[in-house]
């Protein structure tokens, strides 16, 4: 199966505003193994002084904290939701951003486009990543 080229992208400048206006991130697919790139993201970016709010099927706690079974399920608001998902899902997952009604940005992993969904989550109103990772991402910065 071959990506998608995304179409609907942030640039370098909004991925800074992101990074500067974001403290709350949902990881949606964080997986309780250090070995994962799910795992290493947000064990970066929750170094980095941002609150990551897991979400997953299993486990009680991954990185110290509460794990969530979705989106759906978090008792408060979320800036940004960071998504280690296969491209297929990211339309339930736009779905469940604009249902939750206070997320700012979508973001999908490297290797993870879903044009259709960046664009509804866009025009919702959310600022949008995909095919990028926000670990690289806020070390470039």
């Amino acid at each position: 199966m071959e990506c998608e080229f995304p179409s609907v992208n942030s640039n370098k400048k909004e991925i800074k505003e992101i990074f500067e206006s974001v403290r709350i991130i949902a990881v949606l697919g964080l997986s309780p193994d250090a070995t994962k790139d799910s795992y290493k993201v947000a064990k970066y970016l929750q170094e980095q002084g941002f609150t990551i709010v897991p979400v997953y099927p299993k486990e009680e706690t991954i990185l110290g904290e509460k794990v969530y079974r979705s989106l759906e399920e978090i008792p408060f608001d979320v800036d940004m939701v960071d998504i280690f998902r296969k491209p297929d899902a990211l339309d339930m997952v736009a779905d469940a951003c604009i249902a939750k009604g206070n997320v700012k940005v979508f973001w999908a992993q490297k290797g993870i486009v879903n044009n259709a969904a960046a664009q509804k989550a866009k025009d919702a109103g959310m600022r949008v990543v995909q095919n990028m990772c926000s670990m690289v991402e806020h070390r470039s910065l």
